[in-house]
């Protein structure tokens, strides 16, 4: 019984040593890891960037650099840090210069926004090489008109006062010459303004849709219309009739007629039938006719949907 006690004495107070092994050999990695990496580090490390603004009549080709070389002077736990998880820096080439047939972006003239990527003082690392040379290829330019696919649906007794304006009417773009001869002309996004009854406007993109190698200077434009409430009014107005040969007598029947016409409430009271004028040509007569087509040659600039309610009009020659 007392060997039995001795054993398991023995047993226990091992196991206990060796957990206080593990844990002072722990502790003794712990500190030797504090210390070696809170020394100073001089090492060379690369962190990848990436190119924007890129000038839109340009296109990048052959080899681009695609990691920026600095050495850095810091502890340890900086330079791990910056190792296992390198930022990306963003090269503006809107700031770099054209020289040679390359985008020369220069290191020493952006350290301020290179430093407010990285997040630390510059002056504590040396770049490796003192510009980033970026070859391009010139793109070709073109202006073309753009088309509104917009698609209006008026409330009932409201109108467009004018037509839908669009602003810029024309946008420049750039791309490979193979492409842009095919182009003549360029579309907007189709778009359905349904029910209105005030003012519109708003913004609508270009529809790129298979033009990936085109670069568009926008790729939106905005549109808007002036909305009126309308009202349809009618006035009975003469027919005049032109181009009768000399000493013919022709008689028209009728000699008048209802001319309808929608405008806005606020220009209702200014119409009246002397804005309109209406004739018929005898120089379209063929053959045996014997009536002649009604035709509104004279109206007011803010009225429209204009008709008749005559379609023909009968004449006889009398001798």
């Amino acid at each position: 019984m007392l060997n039995k006690f001795k054993t398991l004495t023995r047993a226990r107070f091992k196991k206990t040593d060796f957990n206080s092994f593990l844990f002072f050999l722990f502790f003794a990695i712990v500190i030797w890891i504090f210390v070696q990496f809170s020394k100073p580090y001089n090492e060379i490390l690369e962190i990848p960037v990436e190119y924007v603004n890129m000038p839109p009549d340009k296109l990048l080709v052959g080899d681009i650099p695609e990691n920026l070389e600095f050495r850095m002077q810091e502890n340890g736990f900086t330079v791990a840090w910056f190792s296992l998880f390198p930022p990306t820096v963003s090269i503006d080439l809107s700031k770099a210069t054209v020289e040679n047939g390359a985008l020369v972006y220069v290191i020493n003239e952006n350290r301020t926004e290179l430093q407010s990527q990285l997040e630390f003082d510059l002056d504590d690392i040396n770049f490796l090489r003192d510009e980033l040379v970026v070859n391009f290829e010139q793109r070709q330019e073109k202006k073309l008109p753009v088309d509104l696919r917009i698609k209006v649906e008026y409330a009932v007794g409201f109108s467009a006062v004018d037509e839908l304006r669009i602003e810029p009417d024309s946008i420049k773009v750039s791309g490979p010459d193979n492409i842009l001869d095919t182009l003549s002309r360029l579309y907007t996004q189709r778009l359905t303004l349904s029910k209105v009854k005030d003012d519109q406007k708003g913004v609508v993109y270009l529809d790129t849709t298979g033009l990936p190698n085109v670069t568009f200077y926008r790729n939106r434009v905005q549109y808007a219309v002036d909305v009126e409430k309308f009202t349809e009014g009618k006035v009975q107005v003469p027919i005049e009739i032109i181009n009768v040969p000399q000493g013919l007598n022709v008689v028209i029947f009728p000699k008048e007629v209802v001319l309808f016409y929608l405008v806005n409430l606020k220009d209702f009271n200014k119409v009246t039938a002397s804005d309109f004028r209406v004739v018929v040509d005898f120089n379209e007569v063929r053959g045996q006719q014997d009536f002649l087509i009604p035709e509104v040659i004279q109206k007011p600039d803010f009225t429209s949907n204009i008709r008749l309610n005559e379609k023909r009009i009968q004449f006889i020659i009398k001798k």
